[in-house]
C-alpha cells in the first residue's frame, strides 16, 4: 500500500465473530469506532458517488474493486454534501491519485470527513463471507483499548437495518429550488429555468444530487420537498397549477419503516385529483409507492450494490445495465395482487426492478438510471416521467 498520512492499524469486526485487522487511513488517530451494518459494492469506479450517496447512510461500505484512491476526490463527483458511509474498507489504498479534476487525496478527504478507511484486506474472502452467510453488523475503529471480543459483542449490537426510519435523518427540513444541470456530462440538451416550464416536486429521502440534476436537465423547475410534506399540501399545488408530477427519491433504510410518507401517498393515491398526476420514484422511491398500492417489501440477504446488474424491461423486451443499491425488495406476488404491472426484473435474482400503476401515470423502478459515473442504459426512465407531465398538461383545460 502506498503511504498516506498515518498508517495505524485499524480493525473490522462482525457480529459473526470474525476480526479483521489492516492498515488505517482517513480519520485515523482519533479514536473514532464506527459502526453499521456491512455491505459490499462492486462497481470498478465511482468510488466517490458511493461515499456521499446517502442511501450509504449507517453503513460500513466495502468496495471489491481492488485498487481505491486513484483518482483522488474533487467537488464535483459527489451526491450529497457530505461522506455519508459509517466507514470504508478496501483492499489498496493508492496515494498517487490522478485526475485533473481532482484537488485532494482519498485519504485527505475522508480525513476531512471524519470517516474512518481500513485497507489491506482481503476484500474479495470479506464479499464472498457476505454473499453467502448474507449480511452482518460491524464496527469499525482504530482504538487500541478495546480487546476483539469487545469488538465483536459490540458488533452482535449493531441494529439491523430492518425497522429503521433513515429516510428521517437524511432528508431536507425545508423546501428548496434546485438549479444545477448535468453540465460538462450532459447531452447539450440543458434548458434553462423558465417560470413557464413544469414544475416537478421532487420528495427528499435522501436524495442523490443526480437525480435532480437530471430532472433540471430535462427543461424541469424542480423543487426539493421534505418528506414532512402533506398530501394536502400537494393536492393544493395540483389545485392552483404549481405542480405539475411528484417524484420519490433514494434513500437509506427500512421502507416499511416510514409509515409517514407511505400513508401520505395511499391519501394521493386515493384522490380524485391525483388521477392523471405523474408519480415516479426511483428505489427507496420504489419501495414507498408499491407500500402504498399495497404491496409488501422484505429484506435482502445481501443487497444489490454494484454498476453491472441487468435488468430485463418486460415492456420493451430490452436488457439494460443497471447500477443499484438496495438492502430490501418488493414481493413479486403482493404487487400484483395489489393490481400493479411489473415492468422489470432483475435478471440475477429475479426480483422485482420496477413496475406501474395498470391505469394511472404511476411508475417507480429499484435501480438508478441517475447514475454516474454510469451505465445509462436507463436514462429513458426520466424522459418518461417528463413526457407523462407533457401529456398531462396538453390535456389541461386552459383558462
Amino acid at each position: 500500500m502506498s503511504t498516506q498520512s498515518d498508517q495505524s492499524a485499524v480493525r473490522l469486526a462482525l457480529s459473526t465473530g470474525a476480526i479483521y485487522t489492516g492498515t488505517g487511513f482517513g480519520a485515523t488517530g482519533q479514536g473514532i469506532t464506527a459502526t453499521g451494518e456491512i455491505v459490499f459494492n462492486t462497481a470498478m469506479t465511482g468510488y466517490q458517488e458511493s461515499l456521499t450517496d446517502p442511501s450509504y447512510m449507517g453503513q460500513i461500505l466495502i468496495q471489491t474493486q481492488p485498487l481505491i484512491g486513484n483518482t483522488g476526490a474533487n467537488p464535483g463527483d459527489t451526491e450529497s454534501a457530505k461522506v455519508q458511509v459509517a466507514g470504508f474498507a478496501i483492499h489498496e489504498y493508492t496515494a498517487n491519485w490522478s485526475n485533473y479534476r481532482g484537488d485532494q487525496s482519498l485519504d485527505a478527504y475522508l480525513r476531512d470527513a471524519g470517516i474512518l478507511g481500513i485497507a489491506d484486506l482481503d476484500t474479495r474472502a470479506l464479499t464472498r463471507a457476505l454473499r453467502s452467510g448474507g449480511v452482518v453488523q460491524g464496527v469499525l475503529t482504530d482504538r487500541t483499548d478495546l480487546t476483539d471480543a469487545q469488538l465483536i459483542e459490540m458488533a452482535k449490537q449493531v441494529h439491523s437495518m430492518a425497522g429503521q426510519n433513515l429516510a428521517k435523518a437524511a432528508g431536507c427540513e425545508q423546501s428548496h429550488h434546485w438549479t444545477e444541470h448535468l453540465g460538462e456530462w450532459g447531452t447539450g440538451e440543458d434548458v434553462e429555468d423558465d417560470s413557464a416550464q413544469p414544475t416537478v416536486l421532487v420528495m427528499d429521502f435522501g436524495i442523490k444530487s443526480n437525480i435532480a440534476r437530471n430532472l433540471a436537465a430535462g427543461g424541469c423547475r424542480v423543487e426539493i420537498i421534505p418528506q414532512s410534506t402533506t398530501a394536502e399540501q400537494i393536492k393544493a399545488r395540483i389545485a392552483d397549477g404549481t405542480a405539475h408530477g411528484l417524484f420519490l427519491s433514494n434513500g437509506p433504510g427500512d421502507p416499511d419503516a416510514v409509515r409517514e410518507a407511505v400513508e401520505m401517498l395511499k391519501e394521493l393515491l386515493a384522490a380524485p385529483c391525483c388521477a392523471e398526476f405523474p408519480l415516479y420514484g426511483i428505489c427507496l422511491g420504489h419501495q414507498l409507492l408499491s407500500l402504498a398500492m399495497g404491496a409488501s417489501t422484505y429484506k435482502l440477504p445481501f443487497g444489490h450494490r454494484g454498476a453491472n446488474h441487468p435488468v430485463h424491461d418486460l415492456e420493451t423486451g430490452r436488457v439494460e445495465i443497471t447500477s443499484q443499491n438496495h438492502g430490501f425488495a418488493v414481493d413479486e406476488a403482493s404487487m400484483r395482487q395489489a393490481g400493479g404491472v411489473i415492468t422489470h426484473l432483475h435478471l440475477n435474482d429475479g426480483t422485482v426492478a420496477g413496475f406501474r400503476h395498470a391505469s394511472r401515470p404511476v411508475a417507480a423502478v429499484q435501480f438508478h438510471p441517475e447514475s454516474s459515473p454510469g451505465p445509462h442504459d436507463s436514462a429513458v426512465f426520466f424522459k418518461d416521467f417528463l413526457d407523462r407531465i407533457k401529456a398531462t398538461l396538453s390535456h389541461t383545460p386552459q383558462a
